[in-house]
C-alpha cells in the first residue's frame, strides 16, 4: 500500500524524487533515478540540480564509468549468454515460452535473437525493447549526472561494484528462471498504461503512488524477485549511507527510484532509524 514520506497532504508541483536526509552532525541528499527517459523529461526537475550543487561528491549505484567501458560490456555479455547449448525453449514452460514468442513477434523481433540469453538478461532486454518502443530514448538521470560530474571534476563514488551486479545477475538466473520471465512479460504488458503514471510520480516524488503502481504487486506476486532486486540491495546499501551521514562530506546519492518506494525502501529505513527525511 506504500507510505507517505511527507507531512504535507498534497505534493507541490515543484517537488521531485529528491530528499535531504539529516543526522545530528551531517546531511546527505538522496535522489531517485530512472535509467531511461524521454526527450520531454529534460530539463530535469530543479531539485536534482539543487542537491548536485550542494554536494561535494556524487554516489551512484555502481561505477558508471566502468559499466560504460568496452571491457565491462564484453564481460557482461559473456555472463548474459548460455554457452553450453541451453536455449530458452528448453528451460521455460511451454505457455511462458509461447507468451515470449508472441510478444517478440509483436515487436518484429525473431525469437532466435534472444534464444541464448539467460533469464535475467532477457528480462532486461524485454524491458529496454518496450521502453524504446514507448519513446524512452534519452539517457537516464544517473548517466546525465555521471557525465556532468566528470566534466566538472566532481568526485564520484558508488554503492556496489560492477562485478557485484554481474554476480547478482548470475545468482538470480539460478533461482528464478521461470519467475523472472513471467514477471518481465507481465510488467511490459502494463507498461503502456503505467509508464506515464510512473513518470509523473517520479517527477513529483510521489513514492506512495509509485509503490502502488509497481512495488505492491511485485512483492505479492514475485517475492523472490522483489527480495533479490530491492530488499537485499537496500540492506547492503544502508550501512554505507549511514557512514556518509556521519562523515564530514555532503554526498548526493542517486539510486533507482524503486529503491525509495514501499515499506522496505531506503527512505523508510532511514526514517525508522531516527534520521530526518525531508523532500526538496
Amino acid at each position: 500500500m506504500g507510505f507517505t514520506l511527507l507531512a504535507a497532504a498534497t505534493f507541490q508541483t515543484q517537488a521531485a524524487s529528491v530528499w535531504k536526509v539529516s543526522s545530528e552532525t551531517n546531511t546527505v541528499y538522496i535522489g531517485g533515478t530512472i535509467h531511461l527517459l524521454t526527450p520531454q523529461d529534460y530539463p530535469l526537475p530543479k531539485a536534482y540540480d539543487i542537491a548536485y550543487q550542494a554536494s561535494s561528491k556524487i554516489i551512484f549505484e555502481t561505477n558508471m564509468d566502468t559499466i560504460s567501458s568496452a571491457a565491462f560490456q564484453k564481460n557482461l555479455q559473456d555472463n548474459m549468454l548460455y554457452t553450453d547449448g541451453t536455449t530458452l525453449d528448453k528451460i521455460l514452460p511451454s505457455d511462458t515460452y509461447q507468451s515470449l514468442v508472441a510478444y517478440l513477434n509483436s515487436r518484429n523481433i525473431p525469437i532466435n535473437a534472444v534464444q541464448n540469453l539467460k533469464p535475467s538478461s532477457l528480462a532486461m532486454s524485454l524491458n529496454m525493447i518496450e521502453l524504446k518502443h514507448l519513446g524512452y530514448t534519452s539517457e537516464g538521470v544517473d548517466m546525465f549526472y555521471s557525465r556532468k560530474a566528470s566534466q566538472e571534476n566532481k568526485p564520484k563514488g558508488w554503492l556496489e561494484e560492477p562485478e557485484e551486479q554481474i554476480s547478482a545477475l548470475s545468482s538470480f538466473n539460478q533461482e528464478n528462471e521461470e519467475q523472472i520471465i513471467e514477471y518481465a512479460l507481465d510488467d511490459i504488458k502494463e507498461m503502456p498504461s503505467t509508464m506515464d503514471k510512473l513518470r509523473n510520480s517520479w517527477r513529483s516524488g510521489d513514492m506512495e503512488t509509485m509503490a502502488s503502481l509497481e512495488i505492491v504487486d511485485l512483492k505479492r506476486d514475485y517475492p523472490d524477485v522483489y527480495e533479490s532486486l530491492l530488499t537485499k540491495r537496500n540492506n547492503l546499501w544502508m550501512p554505507q549511507i549511514e557512514t556518509m551521514l556521519n562523515n564530514s562530506q555532503v554526498e548526493f546519492i542517486m539510486v533507482g527510484a524503486m529503491h525509495l518506494a514501499g515499506s522496505d525502501s531506503i527512505l523508510k529505513k532511514l526514517k525508522n532509524r531516527g534520521y530526518e527525511v525531508k523532500q526538496l
